[in-house]
């Protein structure tokens, strides 16, 4: 069973930067496909992005195009989300997730969460 913890939430403002981190424990970090989700108050948890096992394939929600990084280092079974030009549209608790389905844009593919990180970003 895949442990996942996320870091690196805050407080920022408008327009600045964050850079999350999601450290998972036991399994085979590279079999999995890695992804971000979000969920603001009073709002259901939403897709942001995805990589593959490998790294070589991402996605992103059309809302962080442009602005969002995921990235991930298999030898530090560590996957990234770097969080550039942030509006406060943006805050949010962020959860890390793996899949065995590959890069999927669902939840429910999603077989192993993390804790989630707050991220909060002011006008």
């Amino acid at each position: 069973q895949v442990q996942l913890v996320e870091s690196g939430g805050g407080l920022v403002q408008a327009g600045g930067s964050l850079r999350l981190s999601c450290a998972a424990s036991r399994g085979t970090f590279s079999s999995y496909a890695m992804g971000w989700f979000r969920q603001a108050p009073g709002k259901e948890r939403e897709f942001v992005t995805t990589i593959s096992g490998s790294g070589g394939t991402t996605y992103y929600a059309d809302s962080v195009k442009g602005r969002f990084t995921i990235s991930r280092d298999n030898a530090k079974n560590t996957v990234y989300l770097q969080m550039n030009s942030l509006k406060p549209e943006d805050t949010a608790v962020y959860y890390c997730a793996a899949s065995m389905r590959g890069p999927g844009r669902n939840a429910y593919e999603y077989r192993y969460w993390g804790q989630g990180t707050q991220v909060t970003v002011s006008s």
